[in-house]
């Protein structure tokens, strides 16, 4: 169903594209969105090791939740800011592209663990937390990504 790499040398271990969905701040979520085209847009990520899933969060209505409502399958594209090699210009680069199926969060106490862990990812501040937690939540449409196929690959920029 899934496609295997063409360029399986460039391939990372299932543990590398943990990595990289653990460490990335941000990826790419791809919808199928109005009259067929995607839709991908930019968005903030938790991924949660104890389940498996990857999780985002964003508003109650529009573009997003209208292209799940029609179609509960999605990709997520994540990569991490590369590194250079002694001497060299080019980037190396670990990319994860995920395939799944996506879900609303109904339950409130799972969203307020899902934003909790979002703002961790960039925030240590207690304060601000809980002050979001009490003003945005509410207005919050958390979501869950069940991932049925994942691939990672390490790319040299040159």
């Amino acid at each position: 169903m899934f496609r295997k790499m063409r360029r399986f040398k460039q391939q990372v271990s299932e543990e590398e594209c943990r990595e990289v969905l653990n460490h990335a701040k941000r990826g790419v979520l791809s919808l199928l969105g109005e009259d067929g085209y995607p839709y991908g847009l930019p968005i903030n990520h938790w991924y949660c090791e104890e389940d498996g899933k990857l999780y985002f969060h964003g508003a109650k209505a529009g573009h997003k939740l209208e292209a799940i409502k029609k179609c509960d399958k999605d990709s997520f594209c994540a990569y991490d800011e590369g590194y250079r090699k002694e001497g060299e210009w080019a980037l190396n680069i670990e990319s994860v592209i995920a395939f799944g199926r996506i879900s609303l969060v109904e339950d409130e106490e799972v969203a307020k663990r899902i934003c909790t862990h979002l703002v961790g990812r960039f925030t240590d501040d207690q304060e601000y937390l809980e002050k979001e937690l009490k003003n945005a939540l509410p207005r919050v449409q958390c979501l869950a990504m069940g991932i049925e196929y994942m691939t990672g690959k390490l790319v040299n920029e040159s």
